[in-house]
């Protein structure tokens, strides 16, 4: 038998109106009671009566028991958060970074008040990827998860390589259409993308990981010249974060652009659409499509968690509390393709097993392997020289490897 759920919702934008849409066309044994907004003065299309801009008439209402958190504020969304669940409130929210920055004192929260987090919307949108894991997953060998976890990013290659539109013209057009905000670095940068898998492999492999050592290469030096060379080898260029097992001790983690090949599920992830490679031990591979953002495909993600409350679901974080004492590091062996003009950096990035390279006055590149630790340590200097680093073991046919 379910439950009632009275919800007080935090954030009337995209993703909340969607969600308020989808609801009024249930019968659910569901009831929003209060919306938390920030400007009072913009035109809603509700009565006034149900917004609020006082988050304590939410988490201080006793007749709530239910938040959803759906604002673009990390911090204000922890405080929402950690309050709700402190106070016995379970909680619905779609606050990526929130959730990858906080993910062990959330984790400590549930556990010590005995009440339930779900954010299935957090992580490419109607994708059930979190549910996936945590459920059909939960005895598995993972041996890696790979995908296209930020549409932003991925429309903007689309246009780059099915249309020949350069960098500059589709993060316009991408920002025009809302898929972009004004300052793009998260979506292009790979830090959404980041905090999505740091959220995915929580409960992949057990572990919590900061999100500060995790690299995330973003796709901002992307030139035509890449482009070119992706084309001439038949192969495209994605932004795609990697979570792998390396072997019994030992996970990596890692966020670059990467060249796939038609072989590769991803090949045909287009434009704003989003998808997960799941690789098993027992289950083999297995692969998840679907919109990684919009109203209406995160909305069904965050009410299909709503839904769950209903019947007291919780995450339990099996792989976590099985203690199967894997770590992070990154400490690994990549093949790397670098397109430069600092003939130093590539010397101090310490190629090894050069496989291609090729010199002229417009374009130069290598290929070949290095330690992902060397690609942190001189980040920030490929980032200012311009150069365009991708992931690419489609290259090689070789591997990630552990250096240990």
């Amino acid at each position: 038998m379910s439950k009632k759920l009275t919800i007080g919702l935090f954030g009337f934008g995209v993703v909340g109106q969607g969600l308020y849409d989808i609801i009024r066309t249930k019968n659910l044994n569901i009831e929003i009671k209060k919306i938390a907004i920030k400007n009072p003065e913009k035109q809603r299309s509700l009565p006034g009566d149900i917004f609020t801009t006082d988050k304590n008439e939410i988490l201080n209402n006793p007749e709530i028991n239910t938040v959803v958190e759906l604002i673009n504020d990390t911090e204000a969304a922890f405080e929402i958060v950690s309050t709700a669940l402190s106070t016995g409130k379970n909680v619905v929210s779609a606050s990526k970074k929130m959730l990858a920055l906080h993910l062990q004192e959330l984790l400590d929260l549930q556990h010590e008040h005995g009440t339930s987090l779900l954010y299935e919307g957090a992580v490419c949108g109607s994708i059930p990827i979190i549910r996936n894991l945590e459920e059909y997953y939960d005895n598995e060998l993972l041996h890696s998860i790979s995908g296209i976890f930020n549409g932003s990013s991925n429309y903007i290659l689309s246009k780059g390589f099915l249309e020949n539109m350069d960098y500059d013209t589709a993060l316009k057009q991408a920002q025009d259409l809302g898929f972009v905000e004004t300052d793009p670095t998260s979506d292009v940068g790979g830090f959404d993308a980041k905090y999505k898998l740091v959220i995915a492999a929580a409960h992949a492999y057990g572990i919590v990981i900061n999100p500060d050592d995790v690299i995330n290469v973003g796709i901002q030096n992307l030139s035509a010249h890449d482009l070119q060379y992706a084309r001439e080898k038949r192969l495209k260029i994605k932004l795609v974060p990697v979570a792998k097992e390396l072997d019994d001790k030992h996970v990596t983690l890692f966020v670059l652009p990467k060249f796939v090949n038609e072989t590769e599920f991803l090949y045909n992830v287009e434009y704003e659409y989003n998808g997960v490679t799941v690789q098993a031990a027992f289950a083999d591979q297995q692969f998840f499509f679907g919109k990684g953002a919009g109203g209406y495909p995160t909305g069904s993600a965050v009410l299909s968690d709503i839904a769950a409350l209903r019947y007291g679901y919780a995450y339990e974080y099996k792989k976590a509390r099985e203690l199967q004492g894997l770590t992070f590091t990154n400490h690994v062996e990549l093949n790397i393709y670098l397109r430069y003009d600092d003939e130093q950096l590539v010397e101090e990035l310490g190629f090894k097993h050069i496989h291609e390279r090729y010199t002229s006055d417009s374009f130069k590149y290598v290929c070949g392997k290095i330690n992902l630790q060397n690609l942190i340590t001189h980040q920030q200097r490929i980032s200012d020289s311009k150069a365009f680093v991708a992931f690419a073991d489609q290259l090689t046919g070789v591997s990630l490897a552990s250096a240990y």
